[in-house]
């Protein structure tokens, strides 16, 4: 049986969709990681193995929302307790680190830090799935980044699980790039959010890849929610109810349609994936070298998106 996502005052599209694309996805994760646990030892799946299992946790709790909607006291809590089995498994944020910098954390703030970036990937990646194309593009693209980047650093085993996750998503696209026929739902988006920071976590502890770096392989996710969350904030705006002011919701909405919106996104999130399997290969303070620009970019993009509402207010005579 179909659960339809029907258009609400948060959504883009008009019609009725099935939204059961994230079982698949899911599903898709799972063989692909037990095989990569029947191909290697015991020793070198630890960190697969949780995240295996956590991740079945939060699909199936998600699933339960996607069928009955869930308070979110309860979703939250689920959020939290994987976040912190996360740090049971050895996969905490000990420090906060950019090129030629490190603050190490303390050993009560660690615990919180770890949870609190966990708990936001996981609802930003749901905020951020309201485009055809959108969540599986950036997964495609963030997690293939990964693959690179943890196979360049000698990590097979996550670059492996890593691509797994692409590989599943680029088999979702072909479905829900726009014209999207089917949606993930809050199975794929929030399993997938919870992943990248399962992910991000995993590389930053093994030393496959630091935090910075895959924070700025899902900056176009990352940034957008952030930004948009902190101006809600300061306009006072009730942040838990549905709202269209993300940045790609805006662009739609300005008439780029969805189409020509997830190929501009696109665009910035091979730049950013791009920029972060590029400061792989440098050292030291050439690496800023790399990052600057992309923030520059994130500048120019948000002041594009103004300017183009400005330009279309003008237009409408608003």
């Amino acid at each position: 049986m179909y659960i339809l996502d029907h258009p609400n005052e948060r959504s883009l599209h008009t019609t009725p969709t099935p939204r059961t694309g994230g079982v698949a996805i899911v599903t898709g994760i799972l063989a692909g990681g037990l095989v990569l646990l029947f191909a290697t030892g015991d020793g070198f799946a630890r960190e697969l193995r949780w995240l295996g299992g956590l991740a079945a946790l939060v699909a199936v709790v998600s699933n339960l929302d996607d069928r009955r909607h869930m308070a979110i006291g309860y979703r939250l809590a689920v959020h939290i307790a994987v976040s912190v089995l996360l740090i049971v498994a050895g996969m905490s944020i000990r420090s906060l680190s950019l090129p030629e910098f490190a603050y190490v954390l303390s050993p009560a703030m660690a615990p919180v830090v770890t949870v609190l970036f966990t708990v936001w990937m996981i609802n930003l990646y749901n905020f951020m799935d309201g485009m055809d194309g959108f969540a599986g593009g950036m997964t495609a693209i963030g997690f293939g980044a990964l693959a690179v980047i943890g196979w360049w650093n000698g990590g097979q085993l996550f670059a492996a699980a890593n691509l797994t996750v692409a590989a599943a998503a680029v088999g979702f696209l072909a479905f829900n790039f726009p014209p999207a026929k089917i949606f993930m739902g809050d199975t794929g988006s929030s399993t997938l959010g919870f992943l990248a920071a399962g992910m991000s976590l995993w590389g930053d502890a093994s030393g496959f890849a630091p935090l910075w770096i895959s924070v700025l392989v899902f900056s176009p996710f990352i940034v957008d929610a952030t930004v948009t969350l902190l101006r809600r904030l300061m306009r006072r705006e009730r942040v838990w109810e549905a709202h269209k002011t993300h940045y790609y919701q805006r662009l739609v909405q300005l008439g780029w349609g969805h189409r020509n919106t997830v190929l501009l996104e696109y665009g910035l999130m091979v730049t950013c994936a791009g920029s972060a399997v590029a400061a792989q290969i440098v050292t030291g303070t050439s690496q800023w070298a790399i990052i600057a620009p992309v923030a520059s970019l994130y500048i120019g993009f948000f002041g594009f998106v103004r300017l183009a509402e400005k330009r279309a207010g003008r237009k409408t005579g608003n």
